[in-house]
């Protein structure tokens, strides 16, 4: 996705409810890149101003429980009375190797042909309280193609999707016959911002046991504070059967009553902003734990650059104070060698300073010094230096040094 146009133009195409613009915009959300954010900021400054609302629902429960076959009865079931459904569907991702089964389309077959469903599954990325990190814009994207219900399934942990109510209106608890006791319902952090719990699976040998259960959870839901945005006998515990397609009707008939009153009372648009506050204290919080996660790269302040120092500039293993010759130059060679070795340029950096004797090169026929290079150098010139000498670098540190005095 290249330019602001394009993005104008994917934005439009989402309005529209184009449902591959829908797919290549919650790709580009989901992204991490840094150009992708920065084009999915654009994207959802222009989605923000279509001002659509949807209601959205949040659900969970634990593995085995039922939630996709709940989601592609209940689904059908809306879009049979004329509704538009989306669902979000969230997988665990490995803490291993980051990667995600993401299965939920290929067990909502009947759903996923319905013209006004979309389904969407995403990996949480590690992100805790059962979404995924990006769910919250992936639901303003929905709701900017014109879905009428957003259907947000959590990855089902069991007892701490609780961020999850922070991007719902409504939030279903799902829980199978002879789950526990209504005590391990009530210690349940999720029990609390659960609004319909659904026992499911209230069919066949199971109806006796789903029966039992759910009179056990609508007596720990009478132990739970009451909260001041449930109108009279909210929450509330009902049985219905996913497979059969049994109370289906009925929950839709309880989560409009819901909303309905929440509207009616202020609280559903006081709640709308509270999770508009929540998120951009957690996008910030996020934002400021991805750069502690970041190894940090410690910016070493460049040095000064340094001139390349001649043997005139540079004493041999560090600076000293220059010196000059003053006399006849035939006196010079002999001079030089009693005064001034250590003016000579250490190409190694050891430090140690050079004596008369240093040999500097070695054969079978004699060895080069450094008094011989300093000797002939001031007698004949470079012209009268060997071969063998030049093999030194020093040689040329020598000569250098020798001119600069």
């Amino acid at each position: 996705m290249d330019g602001m146009e394009n993005i104008a133009e994917l934005a439009e195409s989402v309005i529209k409810a184009d449902r591959r613009a829908l797919s290549q915009a919650i790709t580009l959300i989901e992204s991490s890149r840094e150009d992708h954010r920065i084009q999915a900021t654009e994207l959802m400054d222009k989605l923000r101003l279509s001002n659509k609302k949807a209601i959205r629902i949040g659900l969970s429960g634990t593995p085995g429980v039922g939630k996709s076959t709940f989601i592609e009865s209940f689904g059908t079931y809306l879009t049979g009375v004329g509704l538009r459904v989306a669902v979000l569907a969230v997988d665990p991702s490995s803490v291993r190797s980051g990667g995600t089964i993401l299965g939920d389309k290929t067990r909502m077959e009947r759903l996923a042909r319905e013209p006004n469903a979309f389904i969407r599954p995403s990996p949480s990325q590690t992100h805790l309280g059962g979404v995924a990190k990006r769910s919250r814009e992936a639901v303003t994207i929905c709701e900017a193609a014109g879905f009428d219900i957003i259907l947000i399934e959590t990855v089902g942990v069991g007892q701490s999707e609780t961020i999850a109510s922070e991007i719902s209106d409504v939030f279903l608890l799902l829980i199978a016959p002879a789950g526990g006791d209504e005590l391990q319902g009530v210690k349940r952090g999720i029990m609390e911002i659960a609004d319909l719990i659904l026992v499911n699976k209230a069919d066949g040998d199971l109806k006796a046991a789903a029966s039992r259960t759910c009179s056990d959870y609508a007596s720990s839901l009478m132990l739970l504070r009451k909260r001041r945005h449930d109108p009279k006998g909210y929450p509330l515990a009902m049985t219905i059967s996913a497979l059969e397609e049994i109370g289906l009707s009925d929950v839709w008939s309880k989560i409009e009553q819901l909303v309905d009153w929440r509207k009616s009372d202020g609280w559903f648009d006081h709640n709308r902003k509270a999770q508009s506050r929540f998120w951009f204290k957690e996008e910030i919080r996020q934002g400021l734990l991805s750069i502690l996660d970041k190894e940090e790269v410690k910016e070493e302040k460049p040095e000064p650059k340094q001139e390349k120092k001649s043997a005139a500039q540079m004493m041999f293993g560090g600076g000293r104070k220059k010196i000059s010759f003053e006399g006849e130059e035939a006196d010079k060679p002999q001079w030089f060698l009693d005064n001034a070795l250590h003016t000579i340029y250490d190409p190694h950096g050891t430090g140690k300073e050079l004596k008369p004797r240093t040999i500097l090169a070695r054969s079978s026929d004699g060895n080069v010094r450094v008094q011989d290079v300093v000797r002939i150098y001031g007698e004949q010139g470079i012209e009268g230096l060997s071969e063998l000498a030049w093999t030194s670098p020093l040689t040329q540190y020598i000569i250098e040094a020798y001119d600069s005095c």
